[in-house]
């Protein structure tokens, strides 16, 4: 097969690196991918959301699959526009990817079917939204309702902090149109995971867990992020709590969607918190997260085209996904100042490395990374994600840290506890 993967960051690298290994995979192109990318497949400079030339290039070579990995093409309808071309594509509708696009179409999707989630308020106005919050309980949780790359999110344990945060939002666009509608939630405590799901429109099957650390330092402080690293399993994700959200919260997403007449076909990522009360959804997303796909990915067993083309045609029941009985850590380099003002064009020292350790659970995936002058340099807040595999966390976070340090490149960052939390468990 001839297959097209749109994107350009860790996510699609990961993704990227798992087609390339599949049996059905002939030739691998990426639009427009980036410098490690580049290693195996073909890159071709075509933005993300540039359609029509998507569309044009994937009939122009005859792409036998295209697989959109970004939330921004998904919510804006390439899917869409592809399959009108009559082009065969990986990746939910416009209409289905409404689920991660508006939090507030969300939380009204749970609200409706009883899918266990944080009590919430959405506003259209600042004005409401400032009246409401001086009686709201406190800490609150405002989110920009459209998709704000993953930052779009303020923990307000004042009314001072959360009156800023609705003028942030709302009046000052910090995150452009996405802060035109605003939810304003409960504030939950627990411990969050995260859990993958492959989706064919009526069947749900659920990948292993994994942890993300959306704070940019250590000890969860600083300001949201992208995410500075992840790891898998969660040891906090136990039978009881997989047993509770295949009851009331995975199938019934499902469901729910196929019964607004958006059925879901691709990914759906759950972000969860584990409450005293039980298990809560607080987020959706509609493809791989990032960095999540960097450790759940590799240990996975099954050939990924094989799966993805079970979720197109609707035999993902046929599928028995299975991953490997070990476990994966990713510590994300980022450029010093990320996620505020960073530089970019240091040249990357160390790779090499990688090339040699594949074969031994170490993988280097790149996010925000370009050729230039024969080399690679940064050029992303998020440069690398360093993964290791091992026997257990431990293990395997021994050998993710240890794998840092084969890289360089000037203001060099990275949180030093990524899976700390795994030695309390």
């Amino acid at each position: 097969m001839k297959i097209l993967i749109v994107g350009g960051g860790g996510r699609e690298h990961a993704i990227a690196a798992s087609v390339a290994k599949s049996k059905r995979t002939e030739k691998l192109y990426c639009a427009p991918g980036n410098a490690g990318i580049a290693q195996i497949a073909e890159c071709v400079p075509i933005g993300v959301m540039d359609f029509d030339a998507l569309a044009s290039f994937a009939k122009e070579k005859e792409i036998d699959l295209v697989i959109v990995g970004m939330d921004d093409p998904l919510v804006g309808g390439l899917v869409d526009v592809l399959e009108q071309a009559g082009i065969r594509v990986f990746g939910p509708r416009k209409n289905a990817a409404i689920l991660e696009g508006s939090k507030a179409f969300s939380k009204e999707l749970m609200k409706k079917y009883n899918i266990p989630t944080a009590a919430y308020e959405i506003f259209d106005s600042p004005g409401k939204a400032l009246a409401y919050l001086e009686t709201a309980s406190l800490p609150v949780v405002l989110k920009a309702d459209g998709l704000a790359l993953g930052k779009g999110v303020l923990i307000c344990n004042t009314r001072e902090e959360a009156y800023s945060g609705v003028k942030s939002i709302m009046e000052e666009k910090q995150f452009g149109d996405a802060g035109n509608r605003l939810v304003v939630e409960e504030f939950m405590t627990g411990r969050e995971v995260s859990v993958l799901s492959f989706v064919d429109g009526k069947t749900i099957k659920t990948m292993t867990s994994a942890q993300d650390h959306k704070r940019a330092g250590d000890g969860d402080t600083g300001l949201n992020t992208g995410g500075m690293g992840t790891f898998s399993p969660s040891p906090f994700y136990t039978e009881e709590v997989d047993a509770f959200c295949k009851a009331h919260i995975y199938q019934a997403t499902v469901d729910a969607m196929a019964a607004e007449g958006r059925p879901f076909h691709g990914i759906i990522f759950f972000g969860l918190m584990l409450t005293e009360q039980g298990p809560r959804v607080l987020e959706y997303n509609a493809r791989f997260g990032d960095p999540e796909a960097q450790v759940v990915l590799p240990r996975m067993k099954n050939d990924i085209v094989d799966v993805m083309e079970a979720c197109i045609d609707g035999k993902l029941d046929q599928v028995d996904l299975q991953f490997e009985e070990n476990a994966a850590v990713c510590v994300v380099l980022a450029s010093g100042g990320y996620p505020l003002a960073y530089e970019k064009g240091y040249p990357i020292s160390g790779l090499e490395h990688f090339r040699e350790k594949e074969a031994d659970g170490y993988f280097c995936f790149h996010a925000g990374t370009k050729a230039a002058d024969g080399r690679i340099v940064t050029n992303g807040g998020r440069v690398l994600g360093i993964t290791a595999t091992g026997k257990d966390l431990k293990q395997a976070r021994a050998r993710a840290y240890e794998a840092t340090q084969w890289v360089s490149f000037e203001k060099k960052y990275m949180r030093h506890d990524i899976g700390k939390a795994i030695d309390e468990a």
